[in-house]
């Protein structure tokens, strides 16, 4: 099953009173027992990866294998960065495979909270990718997610909600209205009349982050009140460290793979606890239905040049490779050469795109323009390109749908 648009499952929660969770993973067995939980539930799921957390993991090995799981997955999911720290951070993972971001810049004032998510707003919508802003100022209390988001808990501002969403054009927003990250201190007292009238000015999804630790009836009143999205993590981490010191107390001398047994199971009753409580839990094929898939497009020239050495083709295609391979939605640039001597066409180029926006804003972006009017059409005058991507028409027959064009 493939990736879906984060964009359509959130609204799809939105509209049908229901939230999405969104799970941070911080190894293999997160992600493992995420996914399962989601399919025994069947429930739609947001694979999370926050930037807090890439201490833990590397970034690039962690995004392989969710994405890896999420297109192997039997219910529909969505691969989303959480708390990214900058623009870059933001072309980092959309360019990786997330296809939702969110780079949080709540701490600053509000007119620079709202320019910088605009450009990344601007930025991300160009590649099909929604984005999460945040408005307000979520703070940690205890346990490990705490420290690092220090400070007070700001509350956010329903006019300046209604503001911020309609000069940055987020697709979801994140509020404080009482939750914190890391682990409650007695009973949380949330600001449900606040979230209410936020909800009532801006009307998107709203997202929740700091889930732990609230009650069933809270959840509920939570997604009555426009919450389509749920940020949940310590809740996962405590149950898996409890499920270690477990294994310790029973065996001071077992091994890695002893300490870490069960661990995958605790997690995953902790996340299908959650499904089921958040009305996600048997909705999966429905949002299916109803939602895009999500889907990479090959960009493919085959070209001959024009009196030109072997080196110098060899030089521009180097070029290329620096230059392209930064552009915003671009996941991979490959070159190469005939293999066969009387081949029609002696070069070629394949570039993916993490979605089909990205042919658009690929073709107007200056550095591709630059480098093409530049470098690569004056030598290439004989060429053919070709985007394509795999259909879904049929789970047995790949099809390949595409636009011959005549320039790159």
């Amino acid at each position: 099953m493939p990736l879906v648009n984060m964009r359509d499952m959130l609204d799809h929660a939105y509209r049908n009173g229901y939230a999405v969770g969104g799970f941070d993973l911080v190894s293999l067995d997160f992600l493992e027992a995420i996914i399962g939980a989601a399919e025994k539930t069947r429930s739609p799921v947001i694979l999370s990866l926050a930037e807090s957390h890439f201490e833990y993991y590397d970034f690039e090995l962690a995004m392989a294998a969710a994405e890896h799981a999420a297109k192997r997955a039997a219910v529909p999911v969505a691969i989303h960065l959480d708390h990214g720290a900058s623009y870059e951070s933001a072309v980092q993972a959309i360019n990786t495979g997330c296809n939702g971001v969110m780079v949080d810049a709540s701490q600053l004032a509000f007119p620079a909270n709202v320019s910088a998510t605009q450009k990344v707003v601007n930025m991300a919508h160009a590649c099909g990718v929604p984005v999460e802003g945040e408005l307000g100022y979520v703070a940690g209390v205890e346990g490990e997610d705490a420290e690092k988001h220090p400070g007070d808990v700001i509350y956010t501002s329903v006019e300046e909600a209604r503001a911020y969403v309609e000069r940055t054009k987020v697709d979801f927003l994140a509020v404080s209205i009482g939750t914190v990250h890391g682990r409650m201190r007695g009973r949380p007292k949330l600001d449900f009349d606040r979230l209410k009238r936020i909800n009532e000015a801006v009307k998107i999804p709203l997202v929740i982050h700091g889930g732990t630790g609230l009650s069933d009836e809270q959840f509920h009143k939570l997604i009555t009140n426009g919450v389509a999205k749920i940020n949940y993590y310590t809740a996962l981490a405590d149950a898996a460290a409890s499920a270690m010191r477990k294994n310790m107390a029973n065996d001071t001398k077992g091994g890695y793979t002893h300490m870490i047994h069960g661990v995958r199971d605790a997690i995953r009753s902790e996340v299908e606890r959650c499904m089921i409580n958040w009305g996600s839990a048997g909705r999966a094929a429905e949002v299916l239905a109803r939602c895009q898939s999500w889907q990479p497009v090959q960009h493919v020239i085959i070209y001959n040049v024009d009196n030109i050495s072997n080196d110098h083709v060899e030089t521009v295609m180097n070029r290329g490779q620096a230059v392209l391979s930064k552009i915003p939605g671009v996941r991979r640039v490959i070159t190469g050469t005939a293999v066969q001597e009387n081949s029609k066409y002696k070069f070629c180029w394949l570039i993916e795109f993490v979605y089909k926006t990205v042919i658009e804003s690929y073709r107007d972006h200056i550095d591709h323009v630059t480098f093409a009017n530049e470098l690569f059409r004056p030598i290439a005058s004989n060429r053919i390109s070709i985007d394509f991507m795999q259909s879904t028409a049929s789970p047995n027959t790949e099809h390949l749908q595409h636009d011959i064009r005549a320039s790159a």
